[in-house]
């Protein structure tokens, strides 16, 4: 029914918009495409091959209607490592991007794709703006006109000074130009030629006609990419594991978020799960092919939305129109100077950084301010799965805490008066010279809403000291919502500490998914059947015998 709601409502209107979009991000995405690949190791033509063949079955196998999808910061960064510290030749490379496609695939199929919308926004802003460093540190040496360094951002730093001790005067103001169209380009003017046409353009025109001591791209390749067999060997294959499930987690967390980007702005729901199979399927073409693996764009996906697109066939034809310029256009990006793509990639990673929550420091909460400097430290000096796995690590930690005190506000724990909850006839000798009754053999316990391992230990050093003060305690589940494992454990322990203090227990309430929790562990085995009632009157009555007072009628 969906589908068929789809096709009936594609107009003229939804094609006009489909083709400016996936025109104006092509337009946007060949600069882009090729200063990733050039900053990736792979080659500029890699970009472009890979935004062809990522973009294209991305769009079509997908499931974000209006999403682009390309070479991204984070996934250039990644396979800039796996050339320098996990491949000895290009065909190792390529295998970990076809194997990296496949895992993507499978945790597709095996419909992992929702949570990624877990993901705390804290982790999200350190990420990202920790990939956004990355960019801007490792495009200082091409902008200096020195030779990139192999490794990460550190390697880069370390050969600052020699950088700075032989510039090359042409590069620093080919980039400088670069970059300056990129941030003063007007925004009239965007709509039509984008800002990082323009700086291709004017920094290439400055390479070829005054600055050509500035170094450039060189020769590439022309026409379609010739097929790259993948290494199958078992020393390859195994060596490739690793950086293919890097690759793979980057990729899907990259693209599910922009899908939520998407989304937002669209009004609409993604499919997270479709997703991940098209973006597998995207990088599994792109390793065969020579390309470079990519993941929703988030820039392209925006402009592609701003542009009128709407549906897959922006971002399928956006790959046509790149086809068609790789075709016939492989020898007019020989002359573009590196510092050119520099200028814009310093930009594109300025964009990147968080600002909009960098802003907001002072009025962030602790917990969460930290949580984002640790994840984009560790992006920046570590890696990128490292930093956000760590991340979430320190982000549930934080979550945990925040947890508890939840939890521990539902807990009731009361003495109950032996006059007003036992009766008259139970009342005792301690007692004040006005003769009111202060005496409570029995408390109530009660555990109100949900309960979970954040709030276990803190559960134990509470209720343990109130459970021995009493003679006889009930236990309220009459409200408990739900109780994982680690809290259904923690009721056993006070059950062993009641039982070692001497103090008989009485369950109120227990039924529904508490039950089911304590059941299955076997919790409730030392407890009678008949000290496990349904109302609160069954308690008190229960109480008075068990404290050797007569029954009521």
């Amino acid at each position: 029914m969906q589908l068929r709601q789809a096709r009936a409502s594609y107009d003229l209107a939804t094609l006009r918009g489909d083709i400016f979009g996936g025109i104006t991000t092509a337009v946007i995405g060949l600069p882009v495409a090729l200063a990733f690949g050039v900053a990736s190791g792979l080659g500029a033509m890699a970009g472009l091959y890979g935004a062809i063949a990522l973009g294209f079955f991305a769009a079509v196998f997908g499931g974000t209607r209006s999403q682009i999808s390309g070479p991204t910061g984070p996934m250039a960064v990644a396979m800039a490592v796996v050339i320098t510290d996990h491949a000895s030749t290009l065909s190792e490379a390529l295998t970990v991007v076809v194997m990296a496609g496949i895992i993507q695939a499978l945790l597709g199929v095996l419909r992992f794709g929702r949570f990624v919308s877990y993901t705390p926004y804290s982790v999200i802003s350190g990420f990202m703006s920790g990939v956004g460093i990355i960019i801007i540190i490792l495009q200082t040496l091409p902008a200096l006109g020195a030779a990139s360094a192999d490794g990460g951002p550190l390697e880069v730093m370390r050969a600052w000074p020699d950088a700075l001790a032989d510039i090359n005067a042409s590069a620093v103001a080919i980039a400088a130009v670069s970059l300056g169209v990129c941030i003063f380009w007007p925004a009239q003017l965007s709509r039509w030629f984008p800002a990082t046409l323009a700086a291709l353009a004017v920094g290439t025109l400055l390479g070829v006609l005054w600055l050509a001591e500035a170094p450039v791209i060189g020769e590439v390749p022309t026409g379609l990419p010739e097929f790259t067999a993948p290494a199958l060997s078992v020393g390859a294959l195994a060596g490739a594991v690793q950086p293919a499930v890097t690759l793979a987690l980057l990729g899907a967390v990259d693209s599910l978020l922009t899908s939520l980007i998407a989304d937002s702005m669209t009004r609409t729901r993604h499919n997270p799960n479709q997703e991940l199979i098209g973006q597998g399927l995207g990088n599994i073409a792109t390793g065969l092919v020579g390309g470079l693996p990519g993941a929703g764009a988030t820039v392209g996906t925006v402009v592609n939305i701003r542009a009128g697109g709407s549906t897959r066939v922006s971002g399928a034809l956006r790959a046509l129109v790149l086809l068609a310029l790789v075709l016939g256009a492989g020898s007019y990006v020989e002359s573009i100077p590196l510092a050119a793509l520099a200028g814009i990639l310093l930009k594109v990673g300025w964009d990147i950084v968080d600002w909009r929550f960098l802003k907001r420091l002072r009025r962030v909460q602790r917990e969460h301010l930290m949580i984002m400097g640790i994840t984009m430290v560790l992006t920046v000096v570590l890696d990128l799965i490292t930093a956000v796995a760590i991340g979430l690590i320190v982000a549930a930690m934080s979550a945990a805490r925040q947890f508890e005190r939840l939890q521990l506000d539902n807990v009731v724990s009361v003495p109950l008066l032996d006059q007003s909850f036992l009766g008259a006839d139970a009342e005792g000798a301690d007692s004040s010279d006005d003769g009111v009754v202060f005496s409570a053999r029995a408390g109530l316990v009660a555990l109100r809403g949900t309960f979970t391992v954040a709030s276990s230990k803190s559960l134990i050093d509470i209720l343990g000291a109130d459970i021995a003060e009493h003679e006889v305690v009930i236990i309220d589940f009459a409200d408990t919502v739900h109780m994982d494992d680690s809290a259904a454990l923690v009721v056993e322990r006070l059950l062993d500490t009641a039982e070692a203090s001497g103090t008989e227990v009485i369950l109120l309430g227990l039924d529904g998914a508490p039950a089911t929790s304590l059941q299955a562990l076997d919790v409730l085995g030392q407890v009678p059947h008949d000290r496990i009632v349904a109302t609160l009157d069954e308690a008190r009555m229960l109480a008075r015998r068990l404290l050797g007072l007569p029954e009521t009628s």
